[in-house]
């Protein structure tokens, strides 16, 4: 089916070029929103953000058990690190 097939567009010029107006409009302003999500800055603030919500929660306070298993992580890790150490000696 070739271009002869479709209907004729009976809208007023102005309409169509509201409708383009309106288009743009909500182009631009996915744009914005893409380069302000796609910013190093933003992706940086929202990590950030990410990080302090696993250690401590907006109602509540310190969640102590995400911290007592990152404190123990750690020391894990520093322990193991300090044995691997003697051993190499």
């Amino acid at each position: 089916m070739g271009h002869a097939d479709k209907p004729a567009d009976t809208r007023a010029p102005e309409t169509i070029e509201n409708e383009m107006d309106a288009i743009r409009e909500r182009l631009g302003h996915t744009i914005d929103q893409l380069l302000y999500r796609s910013s190093p800055k933003t992706i940086a603030k929202r990590e950030v953000d990410g990080v302090k919500s696993y250690f401590v929660d907006p109602v509540t306070g310190p969640r102590t058990d995400n911290i007592v298993k990152v404190a123990a992580g750690v020391g894990g890790f520093i322990a193991l690190m300090l044995i691997v150490r003697k051993i190499a000696k």
